[in-house]
């Protein structure tokens, strides 16, 4: 018989939630660092690894598992500036690879192999953005998992990596503004307790936009918004087509229940961020669309 490994339970610790009081007595376990969190995820191994690998059915089922998955899988093409791209996996492939052609008939080659970025593939391209000339790629790289991630930019035409390397990014938004010269992001300061090494078991606090132009340091990143008094307010942000603006929306938390998006328009042509910007708590998609025509200026639509 299996004998699961003893766990303590801390009936001292609780929390006050509006006045109840709400005891968690395994609140210790959320420290992944502590001897005893260890101890214990170790004890648990101990019992499921020869449980798992005595069972006599496993090589069969991954086998069969390995067979079954292994065929060619293709995304749609799409066309950024003048080339055209899609990812594919041979089949077993940890990661997809993003292939470019030249013209629609040419010979595809390898563009970005996330493979090759480790050897146990567990570093995967999370997020990427192409410049609106098609010239520059950004992309956003995760670490086993995480959802911190690490943002660099390639040039198109040489394949190689530029100088920029930003960090302490987090559930970010990669707008490139329509001169190709930098892009909106969302980052975290490192003095609001927030880890960016992958093993935070708390909330992520006081998000901030920055605009970060190519070429320079991370510490020069323009702040563009901020929203002390609403810590837990997250933000994406999309360019106007004409792109003189940037529409902010805003969430709360990974809440369903609290998407409602506060937009906000930013005349680019007054410098990134600058100014007094134009802001509605959007109800409903029509008073979203309503909004977003008449910030534009927009006529003959409403």
């Amino acid at each position: 018989m299996l004998k699961y490994p003893d766990v303590r339970r801390d009936e001292t610790f609780h929390e006050d939630y509006h006045g109840h009081k709400v005891h968690d007595p395994y609140r210790w376990l959320e420290d992944p660092d502590s001897e005893e969190t260890k101890k214990f995820v170790e004890e648990q191994n101990n019992v499921t690894v020869p449980f798992l690998n005595e069972y006599s059915k496993k090589s069969a089922l991954l086998d069969r598992l390995t067979e079954m998955w292994n065929y060619p899988k293709f995304t749609c093409p799409f066309k950024r500036g003048e080339r055209f791209y899609y990812f594919m996996n041979t089949g077993l492939q940890n990661q997809n690879v993003l292939y470019v052609q030249d013209s629609l008939d040419g010979e595809p080659r390898i563009f970005f192999d996330q493979n090759a970025l480790s050897e146990d593939g567990t570093v995967a391209l999370h997020s990427y953005k192409f410049s609106e000339n098609g010239k520059l790629f950004a992309y956003a790289l995760s670490d086993a998992g995480s959802d911190w991630v690490t943002i660099r930019v390639k040039d198109v035409e040489t394949d190689k990596d530029l100088s920029d390397v930003l960090h302490r990014v987090k559930f970010s938004c990669i707008a490139w503004t329509h001169d190709n010269l930098g892009f909106f992001y969302n980052r975290y300061a490192e003095d609001d307790g927030n880890r960016a090494d992958g093993r935070d078991t708390g909330s992520n606090l006081n998000q901030k936009l920055y605009y970060h132009r190519l070429g320079a340091e991370q510490s020069e990143d323009v702040l563009c918004a901020e929203f002390p008094d609403e810590p837990k307010w997250m933000s994406g942000v999309e360019l106007s087509d004409c792109g003189r603006y940037v529409l902010l929306s805003i969430s709360e938390g990974c809440d369903p229940d609290q998407t409602n998006p506060l937009l906000i328009r930013i005349d680019t042509r007054s410098g990134h961020g600058a100014g007094k910007p134009t802001s509605k708590k959007i109800e409903e998609a029509a008073d979203q669309l309503n909004f977003i025509v008449q910030t534009l200026h927009v006529d003959g639509v409403f």
